[in-house]
């Protein structure tokens, strides 16, 4: 085995950017007032992928929902539009920066994480095609799951089974929603993630998306059904506390089409030198890398708080693979 100081040299030459690790300012301690509005500024004002989703559900809501009284019953007729739509947004956003950023290569290497150029072609993956095997598990399963969880809530709405408010009545409760949403998602994620490590489930679900090292735009989303059901179920949420339809589709798009982001491998979307917006983070790349770190995301820093966090540095590295001996002394790796 080689010495940790080789290792240490392999992962500096395999890092082709690094970005620092810096969880939300919102738990930052003492307060920092003005980096939290800093930080909300660039999620809600700025040209984002958090004004894209919100976008997406207005137009949405507008154009699509605004009778519901068709949806009191489980028909084909509305529920296959739905899923051709979930299909076409999972399509142009992950399709989109597929292409841009591993087809055309338009920005190179250039704020990639990654130095390897491509992704793999290997017996692990199904089709023996890591891009054929994300799309395949993203579309097939992944859109079905939240297809399915819109369908429930749009048709329990519609039957007055889920409570619900409307925007004009209660609009500082809609504003509150978008901001608290981060952190209840945040939350959710890394402790069902660290559920989905625990060997059983690892081995036999969790397993499918860690064939993912090297990931890419599809890589988000390509998970086992059962992982799926438990990735989305954060969304039960708006069956039990009152929200907005709008609300509910800016959940699932954050649940469903952020990790093709979060998964790009770049840090930021570059068109020629400019940044259109923020892509992927240092903080996940490095969990698909380490496996038993960083569970979580930036919007709560449970990973900090539950010593779970790497931050790039070696020192952090030694001690993940330490803790991953330790895991592992007394059964082989999942």
């Amino acid at each position: 085995m080689p010495d940790e100081t080789q290792s240490h040299s392999k992962d500096r030459e395999t890092w082709n950017h690094k970005t620092p690790v810096i969880f939300s300012p919102l738990f930052d301690w003492p307060p920092s007032p003005k980096a939290f509005v800093i930080a909300l500024t660039k999620r809600w004002v700025t040209f984002s992928r958090n004004v894209i989703f919100l976008m997406l559900a207005w137009l949405v809501y507008r154009y699509s929902l605004q009778d519901l009284s068709h949806m009191q019953s489980l028909s084909a007729d509305w529920i296959i539009p739905i899923f051709l739509r979930n299909i076409l947004f999972m399509t142009v956003i992950a399709g989109g920066l597929h292409l841009y950023l591993f087809t055309f290569r338009a920005q190179g290497k250039r704020l990639k994480y990654d130095s390897r150029e491509q992704l793999e072609k290997s017996g692990k993956f199904s089709f023996r095609n890591q891009a054929w095997d994300n799309i395949f598990w993203s579309l097939a399963s992944g859109v079905t799951t939240w297809t399915a969880y819109e369908v429930l809530y749009l048709w329990a709405l519609a039957n007055g089974v889920v409570p619900t408010f409307a925007f004009a009545d209660h609009p500082f409760v809609f504003v509150l929603w978008l901001l608290i949403l981060p952190v209840l998602t945040s939350s959710h994620f890394y402790f069902i993630h660290r559920l989905l490590h625990w060997p059983p489930l690892y081995r036999r679900v969790h397993r499918l998306h860690h064939r993912n090292i090297q990931i890419g735009p599809w890589s988000g989303m390509s998970m086992h059904p059962i992982e799926h059901l438990i990735y989305i179920s954060s969304a039960l949420v708006h069956f039990v506390i009152p929200s907005h339809p709008v609300i509910l589709l800016v959940h699932l798009y954050s649940r469903c089409l952020g990790p093709a982001f979060s998964h790009a491998g770049f840090e930021k979307l570059l068109v020629k030198d400019t940044s259109v917006f923020d892509a992927a983070d240092f903080h996940h790349q490095l969990h698909h890398r380490f496996f038993e770190c960083n569970y979580g995301t930036l919007d709560a820093p449970w990973d900090r708080w539950c010593g779970s966090s790497h931050d790039g540095s070696d020192e952090a590295t030694v001690r993940v693979r330490e803790q991953r001996k330790r895991m592992y002394r007394n059964r082989p790796p999942a």
